[in-house]
């Protein structure tokens, strides 16, 4: 348990990978495990270190304001609090996605475990679709309309002022679900990969929870605090979001903020930043998910199929069934 690696060889390296997919229930597994004795999970919970292939933005800010790059000692330090006997681990769910991540991550640790949570492809790409509206980094409060700008963002165009990486837009190249597991499976056995189905885990996640205790090798016992997925709300009035949304970071980074979003949030008065206040502003600017397009689901659910049969044969189990797929032609 807690690995020695290379060069850091004073420093625990992570036993165990939650590695995705993102609105899946990583952060609910995350918070979870992180109650269990035998883990250690750092406060961190995507510390995101092995994604050396996030593709270059055809947007960005000035360099100024680029993240650096964290080191490997800077990576490792996370779990420096990692106490004797603890299973060391960390949750990046854009690992998944990686072209790259599996491979490095066995190079620091090749006996890792690697944990995977795969979702009904739709619903999936619905949710990422509206995390990406929240996080600001899309501006098309319609999937519809997100799904058919993929192409033209391919070629660097329609690419939204503050999405770092356009590559995250390119929604349905995250159904690549047995293409994803096979670089993992390529790099750790499958003895060494628990793949998790959404459903199961929505169903019963006390019971999803001890499945993965299992696969770690840890004490099977309940989690303290159960804790629910729930679903992002929709987006009502975006330039308000955006405005928030840049005064929070301007808040955090005053130095690398939009001029307006500083402005903005040197005149929020106290009153502003009260809790009543913003549930106020969450009923205002926010709203419950709209139904999804029947139309824009079929054609999804038709061209989704084939991965989904394909997944259901890597992994051994119906989820061409499970998922309805079955009833599509």
């Amino acid at each position: 348990m807690g690995g020695r690696g290379g060069l850091a060889s004073e420093l625990t390296v992570p036993d165990f990978f939650i590695v995705g997919h993102q609105k899946c229930g990583t952060t609910a597994l995350y918070k979870m495990l992180k109650g269990h004795p035998q883990i250690f999970l750092p406060d961190v919970k995507e510390p995101r270190y092995f994604l050396s292939d996030a593709p270059t933005p055809a947007r960005r800010a000035p360099a100024a304001t680029r993240a650096r790059k964290q080191t490997l000692d800077e990576y490792l330090s996370l779990f420096t609090a990692a106490g004797p006997g603890q299973l060391a681990g960390e949750a990046s769910p854009q690992y998944l996605r990686s072209t790259t991540a599996a491979s490095a991550i066995a190079e620091l640790q090749p006996d890792a475990r690697i944990v995977a949570i795969l979702r009904e492809p739709v619903a999936f790409l619905r949710s990422f679709h509206l995390q990406m509206l929240s996080n600001n980094a899309e501006d098309q409060r319609s999937f519809g309309r997100a799904i058919a700008l993929e192409d033209q963002r391919r070629q660097g165009t329609r690419i939204p002022r503050h999405c770092e990486h356009p590559a995250v837009l390119m929604y349905s190249q995250h159904v690549r679900y047995v293409e994803q597991l096979r670089r993992f499976e390529t790099q750790f056995s499958r003895e060494n990969m628990l793949v998790l189905i959404y459903d199961d885990y929505r169903r019963d996640n006390e019971q999803a929870v001890r499945t993965v205790q299992r696969f770690l090798g840890v004490e099977e016992r309940a989690p303290e605090h159960p804790i629910e997925t729930h679903p992002n709300r929709g987006v009502r009035f975006p330039a308000l979001h955006r405005l928030a949304w840049g005064a929070r970071r301007a808040r955090r980074n005053p130095r690398n903020a939009d001029p307006l979003a500083r402005v903005v949030s040197t005149l929020t008065p106290d009153f502003a930043r009260s809790e009543a206040f913003r549930a106020q502003w969450r009923r205002v600017v926010y709203q419950e998910q709209r139904p999804p397009d029947a139309r824009l689901v079929a054609q999804l659910r038709h061209r989704f199929k084939p991965e989904v049969h394909a997944i259901s044969e890597y992994l051994g189990r119906d989820l061409v069934s499970l998922w309805g797929y079955d009833a599509i032609d």
